[in-house]
Formats: structure tokens, C-alpha cells, sequence
């Protein structure tokens, strides 16, 4: 099956899945076929949001965004970082997540707030540095610095840097790990807009070890790599959102187990599976193109 068949089938039988909502006609889906420039650059240098509807279309990692909604720089208990990016826009369920996070995290002892990295491009799409997802304004980076000011000017907010929380290559927690950061994590995860929460191996051993109670929220705590100056929570796609894709939801269970072994691979590392020589060589991903985006995504590049 071809790619562009693939992405019509996903798409139309998505909104299939969702009665209630008009699903996207083929010419809407087919208008970007063939359009093999790299998405990233004109995603990436778009000033400004789209003048449409709120939508996060396509998938975290092969989408873009229409009707984005902009972080405020400052609030009274965060602060966007590194806004010479352009990165603090998002669908407004998004914006409200952090900003309701952030409350939470200003009752912690030592927070004022949250320290908020990158969301997503004004309309979404490829980054053209830094990141494979948040493309369609449904991904937040929450730094691990806890902030104790939150009048930071435009000049610090380049220079300032978060605080790593890993010790041995991500196999354990820092010095610097504390309670509030997991009860900061824990609060992330129980919200019911949270899809998945990406963090380095060692804090969900940690988080595992001393989770008490209600152990439901640690399935949403997945081990990544290089998530420890940050921690990145994805929201599930909004209720009735035709065009979003979800990613498949976490297996069962808290999750504990498969981070354990995590731990256990950056201790003692598995030797390389052989390779077979018989086998084809992997093909390098190559960049994403307008063609490889919903249909949908020609649209929101072209809009006002």
C-alpha cells in the first residue's frame, strides 16, 4: 500500500470512528499529493498562527496545527523559556494544561511555578531543530528547574539552563531529585488530558519505588531517552477532534517492570545482536515533505 493511500485510509476511517463529525473530504486529503518540498522549512518559518479553527491534525510526529493559541510569555506561575524559538503556541487545551499545572506546581515547597520549554511552532509541523514531535500543538516540556523567580527577562530566558536530575546514564536520580518534582510528575500523569509522560528510566524506578496508594498514574510515566533536564507530557488528542491521531495507549500495568529493565540495559549493556549480512541495509529516514502531511496541513501553511 502506498503511502499516500495509507494516509487517506488513516484519516477517512478515523473520522469514520466519530460519527458526530464531518470527516475530511479527498480533496482535502489528496491537495498536498506530490508536494515533495521539506516540511520543516516552511513550518519552521512561519511567524504567526493560523487564522482557522482550533485542529491538531495528523499524528504527534506527522501533523501540524490550525487555530494554535499562544502561551503567555509570563504568568503569575510560569514563564515560557527561550521565546526566540517561537515554540509557545499549542491547541488551546494544551495552554490550559500548563497553565493548570503550573498552579498545582506553586503549592509545592521551593516552586514558585513551572519553567515551560517548548510546545509546539505557531502552525505546528516539523521543527527544523530539536525535536521529531510536537507537530500538532499537543506536546509540552516542563523544565526540571524549579523556579524561584518568575520575572526572568527575554535575555535570561536564552541563557538560563534547566538542571539534569540523572546520575550513571539515566540509571538512577541525582542529588537533586526531591519530592516535588515527583509529586509535580504524578499530578501531570493523573490529569485525565495526559496521553503519555516522557522521562528518563531512572526517575520512574524512583517514582515506582516510593508511589503509595493509587499506582494507576505511573502507566502514563514511560522511559525515554535523554529526559532529564525535562520532562515531556503529551495530551491525548480532544474529544471530537476527527483529524488528530492518538498514539496507541500504553500496555497495562504500572509500567515498573519494563523501566527496571531499562536500568538494567544502561548498567550492563546487552551485547549487539549480529547483523544478518543477507539483510538490506536500513534506509535513512529522509526529511518529511508537505506530501508525507495530511492533506489538511497545505491548507494551514497557505491560511492567513
Amino acid at each position: 500500500m502506498g503511502r499516500l493511500t495509507a494516509t487517506l485510509l488513516l484519516i477517512v476511517g478515523l473520522a469514520a470512528c466519530q460519527p458526530d463529525d464531518t470527516p475530511p473530504s479527498r480533496a482535502e486529503v489528496m491537495q498536498n499529493a506530490g508536494d515533495n518540498r521539506v516540511a520543516k522549512a516552511l513550518f519552521g518559518a512561519a511567524p504567526r498562527p493560523s487564522a482557522q479553527s482550533p485542529a491538531a491534525l495528523g499524528g504527534y510526529s506527522q501533523g501540524c496545527q490550525a487555530g494554535a493559541v499562544e502561551l503567555p510569555e509570563t504568568g503569575p506561575t510560569w514563564q515560557a523559556m527561550r521565546l526566540s524559538r517561537n515554540r509557545n503556541w499549542a491547541q488551546p487545551v494544551t495552554v490550559d494544561y500548563v497553565q493548570d499545572l503550573s498552579r498545582f506546581a506553586a503549592t509545592l515547597p521551593g516552586w514558585e511555578g513551572i519553567y515551560v520549554g517548548d510546545l509546539s511552532q505557531p502552525r505546528g509541523g516539523p521543527m527544523l531543530t530539536g525535536h521529531a514531535s510536537h507537530q500538532t500543538g499537543l506536546d509540552a516540556d516542563i523544565w526540571m528547574l524549579p523556579p524561584n523567580r518568575l520575572n526572568l527577562s527575554r535575555a535570561e530566558r536564552e541563557s538560563i539552563s534547566s538542571i539534569s536530575m540523572q546520575r550513571a546514564s539515566g540509571a538512577y536520580v541525582n542529588s537533586g531529585w526531591t519530592p516535588q518534582h515527583e509529586a509535580l510528575i504524578r499530578a501531570a500523569a493523573s490529569d485525565p488530558r495526559t496521553a503519555r509522560i516522557f522521562v528518563f528510566a531512572g526517575a520512574k524506578v524512583e517514582m515506582c519505588r516510593n508511589a503509595t496508594g493509587d499506582r494507576s498514574w505511573l502507566n502514563k510515566v514511560r522511559p525515554w531517552y535523554g529526559h532529564h533536564y525535562h520532562f515531556h507530557v503529551r495530551l491525548n488528542c480532544p474529544r471530537g477532534d476527527a483529524t488528530c491521531v492518538d498514539q496507541a495507549p500504553p500496555p497495562p500495568g504500572d509500567g515498573c517492570a519494563e523501566a527496571q529493565e531499562w536500568v538494567n540495559n544502561i548498567i550492563s549493556p546487552p551485547p549487539p545482536r549480529p547483523r544478518d549480512p543477507s539483510a538490506p541495509a536500513p534506509t535513512p529516514r529522509g526529511e518529511l515533505t508537505m506530501a508525507s502531511l495530511p492533506g489538511q496541513c497545505l491548507a494551514v501553511l497557505n491560511a492567513d
